[in-house]
């Protein structure tokens, strides 16, 4: 054990003597847990991988070898296909077995069976049909169909290593629950499926739209959070050379329109229900990239892809890496998620892909008249009464005492529940059976793919959540299209209404075409890249994908790097991963400091103010770790979006009914106006302008930045790095297990990202380039193992927030460094 492990452990062994008998807060008596046979001492002398050692695993066909590289790499080779998902999900529950079940009962809605304080979160999951959708998509798997089979055999690997782990192997979590483990299911995978769909398809533009009608009227509240973006750096080329910016004049604050009140009320009691963060800012939002580059564009003549998708980040990391083997079928390697039968993202001797979200809008809620106000067990439809899908529903806690009884309802559409009055239904893709064979079907037909061509095929079917595919082949091609399931609404296939349950004409009529969905191979312009803008161009396809786009800062900047240079490496594409300038500040800074020179210039001008736009202006729009002034910059972001957006303010204490802040589509609309009345602050007797407000957020920001970290700018206080840390949390929070001040090259609406509070940025990071050799490099903020005392815990952190990223071992791994060997055999062989 390293000595930086025995240190942190003696310090968490030292904590947990303290509440051995009594327990702490939810957690039960911890004396199991220093048990020295049993517990953490034993856990830790079995954190690290063995030199050599052994499984058995029922319905193996041949033996499989798993050689471990130094990075705590499984290399699976298998004979078939099947006995290489039957290791993966052996290795995957050695490393991560807690995390598996906790996002199976996250999805299923049972960790209130590990804690009653979870109640809530199990509520949302159900209400919102997560077990219902996943338990119906499963029961639509053929049972002889290659994922059925790659289902099986994944739980018959995880379950192998549950029933033949020793004492000490207890991951922690379980210890400190007093809960053992739960035996894995075929249909688990569709659950973790069903909670990745909540986490990147639940978007409901049509809320805040509803909310700011209520106070600003519908014309202004449409255009606040339009269905077109108003700068246009699309995923899907439109033949333009530079970005597009289309800021046409923002319509005035109009009266407020209360006719769609009850409406409104309801759904943002049904949105809050749900667990959506309807009022979340932007910078809070998904924040993926991918990009491809061709072989006209690089130094070596080679394709070069890049990704990384951007989510939570947690201790364990969502991804896991492995490589898996089967001579002649099947040689994958890349990042699979904990429970998944396949890698998810990664690449093969010939291609390679990466997805970042669409943003789609595919979810509606219906209006439904019900027979029962009180207890429904009907819904009209067309004339006629039919009959409500009830499904009663039993709560329980860790000891089985039951916690809350309930009774789930589902129309044809999918759930319906009551809010203020209103029964409303809810139509979801996640929820749908469309193309269930698809789900991981379409990632096991990644990795056996041998072009472009071949991988647009393999991911036709896939049915969400949407993403945009980027894929790149050693034939030279790349590729990229948006790709899900997308609804075709009836009359002008909008998605921002309440729609009319009563009728069927309300219901989707089909899903959009494959040839229809944003998409291209191999553009004149050389490159492709996605970072979560519009992905097509309005004036190239008028058609409703979704609305309330937030600001492409992002595709700017990576477009602008690719446009400007010929001659890429994967060197050089590792940097730009980190790449911390800023197109963001690019476009705003000026206005601050274009502001404050009007003002001066007609003597308005005051020591603060001058002194902060000095300060500004030295800026060089970068978010590297010891910038002393982006926190100026960020700070005076935050105040001018406090003091332009009054008119959005509820007028009581019901803050759920506030839309969300507009995003920077809105602002630089706005921007151009500098007399609109959206400027003109009505908390205040004067008449505000453009300049007012910007100099003012300036003032305020400065002000604020002095208070926190002191009057001297140049004083390591003021530093982005020790001012915005990034936090990496323990799936339960447990702060000895989390990584809370981590240093990263990143800001918001970035090349590399993070959100305001520091928890949500670049989950993974790949480079391949696909020459004769296929060469990569991978990364992400964790490791391998979810044992807190691994040296695989944490050990890649420090390297993935400098933009490091590490050499896969695809083609050969040297014996050098293999650290473990295991042979899985048949059982009873």
């Amino acid at each position: 054990m390293r000595l930086t492990s025995f240190i942190g452990f003696t310090l968490l062994t030292g904590g947990l003597c303290y509440v051995a008998a009594r327990g702490a807060g939810p957690l039960p008596p911890l004396g199991p847990i220093i048990d020295p046979a049993r517990g953490a001492l034993a856990m830790a002398r079995s954190t690290e991988l063995p030199r050599a050692w052994s499984g058995k695993i029922p319905g193996l066909s041949a033996g499989v070898t798993v050689a471990y590289d130094d990075r705590g790499v499984p290399h699976v080779k298998a004979t078939t296909v099947d006995d290489a998902y039957r290791a993966l999900g052996f290795v995957v529950a050695r490393d991560r077995l807690f995390q598996m079940e906790l996002q199976f009962r996250a999805a299923a809605g049972t960790t209130s069976e590990f804690n009653e304080k979870a109640l809530a979160i199990d509520t949302v999951s159900r209400r919102i049909g997560l077990a219902w959708g996943a338990e119906r998509r499963f029961a639509l798997v053929k049972k002889d169909s290659k994922e059925m089979r790659s289902l099986d055999a994944y739980a018959a690997g995880v379950n192998a290593y549950v029933d033949q782990m020793r004492p000490g192997d207890l991951p922690i979590e379980y210890r400190l629950l007093g809960k053992r483990p739960m035996h894995w299911e075929a249909k688990n995978a569709f659950y973790f499926l069903a909670r990745m769909n909540q986490t990147l398809s639940f978007n409901l533009p049509e809320i805040n739209i509803l909310k700011a009608q209520l106070l600003v009227g519908r014309a202004a509240a449409e255009e606040l959070y339009s269905s077109r973006a108003a700068i246009q750096e699309p995923i899907q080329p439109n033949g333009q050379k530079t970005t597009r910016f289309d800021l046409p004049p923002m319509p005035p604050p109009g009266e407020p329109d209360s006719s769609a009140l009850s409406a409104t009320k309801a759904l943002a009691l049904a949105v809050s229900a749900m667990g959506v963060t309807a009022t979340a800012d932007e910078t809070t939002r998904e924040a993926s990239n991918n990009w491809a580059i061709g072989p006209k564009r690089t130094k070596n003549g080679f394709a070069i892809l890049a990704g990384d998708p951007h989510l939570d980040l947690s201790l364990p990391s969502i991804w896991y890496e492995a490589h898996l083997t089967v001579p002649g079928q099947l040689d994958s390697y890349g990042f699979t998620f904990a429970g998944t039968p396949s890698i998810v993202l990664g690449f093969n001797r010939d291609v390679a892909w990466s997805a970042t979200n669409t943003g789609a809008d595919v979810v509606d809620f219906y209006r439904e008249t019900v027979d029962d106000p009180k207890n429904p067990t009907k819904y009209m439809l067309d004339g006629a009464w039919r009959t409500i899908d009830l499904r009663p529903q039993t709560y329980r806690g860790p000891s089985g005492e039951v916690l809350l009884r309930d009774t789930l309802r589902y129309t044809h559409r999918g759930p319906l529940r009551e809010f203020a009055g209103l029964w409303l239904s809810m139509r979801w893709t996640a929820l749908d059976t469309n193309n269930v064979d698809a789900s991981l079907g379409a990632f096991q037909a990644a990795q056996t793919a041998t072009s472009v061509a071949g991988l647009m095929d393999a991911m036709a079917a896939y049915p969400g959540p949407a993403q945009n595919f980027v894929m790149a082949d050693r034939g030279g091609n790349i590729g990229i299209r948006s790709t899900g399931l997308y609804p075709i609404r009836p009359g002008d296939g909008s998605g921002l209404a309440l729609r009319d349950g009563a009728t069927s004409a309300s219901d989707w009529t089909g899903y959009w075409s494959t040839k229809d969905y944003p998409q291209s191979v191999n553009p004149p312009q050389g490159f492709l890249a996605s970072a979560n803008q519009q992905p097509i161009d309005p004036k190239v396809n008028p058609k409703y994908f979704g609305a309330d786009w937030p600001a492409p800062w992002r595709a700017i900047r990576i477009n602008q790097r690719l446009r400007a240079d010929s001659a890429w490496t994967p060197g050089k594409v590792r940097r730009m991963q980190v790449d911390s300038g800023s197109a963001r500040a690019d476009f705003y800074v000026p206005y601050f400091l274009d502001a404050v020179a009007r003002l001066a210039g007609a003597g308005r001008s005051s020591n603060d103010i001058a002194r902060a736009a000095a300060l500004l202006a030295e800026w060089k729009r970068s978010y590297t770790p010891g910038d002393k002034r982006a926190i100026l910059f960020e700070t005076a972001m935050e105040r001018l979006n406090f003091l332009l957006w009054d008119e959005l303010n509820v007028r009581d204490s019901n803050s759920s009914m506030r839309p969300r802040t507009p995003g920077g589509l809105a602002l630089a609309r706005l921007l151009q106006q500098p007399d609109s009345r959206w400027w003109d602050d009505r908390r205040t007797p004067a008449l505000e302008t453009r300049d007012d407000v910007l100099a003012r957020a300036l003032t305020l920001a400065y002000a604020e930045v002095v208070a926190k970290y002191g009057r001297d700018p140049s004083s390591s206080d003021w530093e982005w790095g020790t001012t915005s840390p990034m936090k990496i949390w323990h799936l339960l929070k447990l702060e000895p297990f989390s990584a809370l001040d981590v240093e990263a090259r990143s800001g918001p609406e970035t090349i590399a990202p993070r959100a305001s509070n520091g928890t949500h940025s670049a989950s993974e990071r790949l480079v391949v380039e696909l020459g004769p050799t296929v060469r990569a490099a991978t990364t992400y903020p964790g490791g391998q193992s979810g044992n807190p005392f691994s040296k695989f815990y944490r050990d890649r952190i420090g390297r993935w927030s400098h933009g490091a990223l590490d050499s896969a071992l695809f083609n050969d791994v040297p014996a050098a460094r293999v650290i473990s060997t295991l042979t899985l055999t048949p059982e009873g062989k």
